[in-house]
C-alpha cells in the first residue's frame, strides 16, 4: 500500500479513513476522489489540505475516463466508499442508488483490472443479510436478503467485488459493516439527528416502537479494520466488522439525552419506514481470528467522545444543516481540487 484512491473520501466514514491513513501511515499517499454530492464535504478534509501526501479530485466513480486517469497515476490500491447510503433516500428513489451503488462499483472494478490494482476493498453494509430476530447473528456464509433498495444496491456491488475476484483474478475484498458512528457523520444518520435536535430541543424522531436493534461501531475502530484488510485480509474473501455494541433505537436515544443533560420527553415515536429490518447482528470472529483486529472504542466510550465532537463543532454542524458549507470551505480553502502530478 503506497498510493491509494479513496473514493466517496469526503463523506463520514471516508473521510474519517483518509485522516486515519495519513497520520498512521507516513509513506502512503492518498487521491481522494469524490462527486461532492449533499453528504460530501470538504471541511471533512481541511486537515490535510497542505498535506502533499494528499491529492483531492472532484468526479464521479461512474466516469471511466477520470477513474482509468487516476489509476494510472500509480495507484496500487482502492478503497470504494462511494455511495449513495440513505435507506429512507432509496424508497422514494432507487435510481441515484443503482446507478452509483452498481454502476460505478462496475466501473471502478473493470479499471482496477484494467491498470493492473493490486488490492481492491469494497466497502459494504450488514444491510445486505436482511433482518434478524432476537437471537442469532449473521456470519459471513450468510445468505444476502436484503430489504429495501439501498441494501439490494450493495449486495448487487458485493457480487460483482466476488464476480472480479472470481473470474479475473483479481485481489477483491469485501468488508460489511454495523453501523457506523464518531466525528463528521452528516446529520440525516440516528446519531447526528439525535445529537442535534436535542441541542436544540427538538423532538427526537424514532420509528415505530424504537425497538429495532443495530450494532454501534466507532468509525475510527472502523478504519483499523480497513487497514488490516487492505494489508493482511485474503483475496476473495469477505469481512464482517461489528463493534459489539448491540442497542435498541429508544436505548440509543435515552443515552444521548442523558449524556445532554435533555429529558427523555424529546422523545417522540413516529411511523416506522416500509421494509425497516428489526435487527442486525454481524459475527466479526473471522476478522478478529485472521487478521487480529479488535473493536478499541465502547459505545460508553464512544457516545461521549461522539457526542462531545458536536458540542466542540456545532459551526460545523450548522454549515452542514443549512448546505453553505461548500462556500464555506471555498472562501476559506480554495477550490483544492484537481489531480497532483
Amino acid at each position: 500500500m503506497k498510493r491509494v484512491l479513496v473514493t466517496g473520501g469526503c463523506g463520514f466514514i471516508g473521510s474519517n479513513f483518509v485522516l486515519h491513513l495519513l497520520r498512521t501511515r507516513r509513506d502512503v499517499e492518498v487521491v481522494t476522489l469524490d462527486k461532492l454530492t449533499y453528504a460530501g464535504n470538504l471541511e471533512n478534509l481541511a486537515e490535510v489540505k497542505a498535506d502533499p501526501r494528499h491529492t483531492f479530485v472532484q468526479g464521479d466513480i461512474c466516469d471511466g475516463r477520470l477513474v482509468r486517469e487516476l489509476l494510472a497515476r500509480s495507484v496500487d490500491t482502492v478503497v470504494n466508499f462511494a455511495a449513495e447510503t440513505h435507506v429512507d433516500r432509496s424508497i422514494k428513489d432507487a435510481d441515484p442508488f443503482v446507478q452509483t451503488n452498481v454502476s460505478g462499483t462496475h466501473v471502478l472494478l473493470a479499471a482496477a483490472r484494467e491498470q493492473g490494482v493490486e488490492c481492491f476493498v469494497q466497502i459494504g453494509t450488514d444491510e445486505v443479510y436482511g433482518s434478524l430476530g432476537p437471537t442469532g447473528t449473521f456470519t459471513e456464509e450468510s445468505p444476502l436478503r436484503p430489504n429495501n433498495p439501498y441494501a439490494a444496491t450493495k449486495a448487487a456491488a458485493d457480487l460483482l467485488v466476488r464476480a472480479f475476484h472470481r473470474t479475473y483474478g483479481m485481489k477483491a475484498i469485501v468488508t460489511r459493516c454495523t453501523n457506523n458512528y464518531g466525528p463528521y457523520q452528516f446529520p440525516e444518520k440516528a446519531i447526528p439527528v439525535f445529537i442535534s435536535n436535542a441541542l436544540e430541543d427538538r423532538p427526537i424522531p424514532v420509528y415505530g416502537d424504537g425497538l429495532h436493534v443495530r450494532d454501534w461501531l466507532f468509525v475510527e475502530d472502523h478504519c483499523r479494520a480497513i487497514v488490516a484488510v487492505i494489508e493482511r485480509g485474503r483475496a476473495g474473501e469477505v469481512y464482517n466488522i461489528g463493534g459489539g455494541n448491540e442497542l435498541p433505537n429508544i436505548e440509543l436515544a435515552r443515552l444521548i439525552l442523558r449524556e445532554l443533560g435533555k429529558p427523555e420527553s424529546l422523545i417522540q415515536h413516529v411511523r416506522d419506514r416500509p421494509g425497516h429490518d428489526r435487527r442486525y447482528s454481524l459475527d466479526s470472529s473471522k476478522i478478529r481470528d485472521e487478521l487480529g483486529w479488535r473493536p478499541l472504542v465502547s459505545l460508553a466510550e464512544g457516545i461521549p467522545l461522539t457526542v462531545r465532537w458536536y458540542l466542540e463543532h456545532r459551526d460545523w454542524l450548522d454549515r452542514v444543516r443549512s448546505g453553505t458549507y461548500r462556500e464555506y470551505y471555498r472562501s476559506h480553502y480554495g477550490e483544492f481540487h484537481g489531480l497532483k502530478e
